[in-house]
């Protein structure tokens, strides 16, 4: 049985045949690499084992003998409520954002097949608001690097930061790990504004253009403060608007 040797380089245009398929919305990723290892999927009418098969992107493909065909792009907002979590299952038994889209697709397309579709990268499970979710992963791709897209936040703080330290966020600083051993972060802010204050708390408004993780909450926690409550209500053009927790709609890009 032959496999395609993983360091041979690839044509000029042709991709991973798991890659290939999952770019036409069929599965995920990993559930591509999946189907390829276990002998379901014919290229070009030849069975392939080899993740990285090159493949180019009119190529026939079938799995299980059945072809696969390039879904209709779509493109969905959700307003993400605090405590769901952004995975497409969760270890813990937790309530994904995949759940929950599942139920909103259904309600608003009873009948319809749901396609294969993602989130534009994540939301953690305390924080809320604006999150993208689509099957054309260039697209995602797209939004997630480009240093042009801003996301914009609306974080309510336990205290009031001083206006030196909402200059020091825009400025930067070197943010303690998330894992032990590894090394210092550098996070900043493109613009951090002081909305509203009350007597022990106060809402901040973040405009970011990187994606780090949990990059707010840890340049807050270096500066001693509690995030209370975060709410994404941009990313890119893309705004929140007046959509209820857990609502999706379409959007056009």
């Amino acid at each position: 049985m032959a496999f395609y040797n993983r360091n041979k380089p690839q044509k000029q245009g042709a991709h991973g045949v798991a890659r290939v398929i999952s770019k036409r919305g069929y599965c995920s990723r990993s559930q591509a690499e999946k189907l390829v290892k276990e002998g379901r999927v014919t290229l070009r009418g030849k069975v392939v084992f080899d993740i990285d098969t090159p493949t180019y992107e009119n190529d026939e493909i079938l799995v299980d003998g059945n072809k696969i065909e390039a879904n209709a792009k779509v493109y969905f907002a959700m307003n993400k409520p605090r405590g769901i979590v952004t995975t497409a299952s969760d270890e813990k038994g937790r309530k994904t954002v995949m759940d929950l889209f599942r139920e909103q697709f259904t309600k608003m397309y009873p009948g319809k097949q749901m396609p294969h579709i993602s989130p534009v990268g994540r939301l953690d499970a305390a924080s809320e608001g604006l999150l993208l979710f689509t099957n054309d992963t260039q697209w995602a791709d797209e939004q997630l690097t480009s240093p042009t897209h801003k996301k914009i936040y609306r974080v309510q703080v336990s205290g009031k930061p001083t206006g030196e330290e909402l200059a020091q966020m825009e400025k930067g600083f070197n943010v303690a790990p998330r894992v032990f051993g590894e090394k210092e972060e550098f996070m900043h802010a493109e613009r951090v504004t002081l909305l509203s204050e009350g007597e022990k708390n106060c809402w901040l408004e973040f405009t970011l253009t990187e994606g780090k993780n949990r990059e707010i909450r840890r340049m807050l926690a270096h500066l001693g403060y509690e995030v209370m409550r975060l709410m994404r209500i941009q990313f890119d053009k893309y705004v929140l608007g007046d959509l209820k927790p857990g609502e999706i709609k379409v959007i056009q890009t």
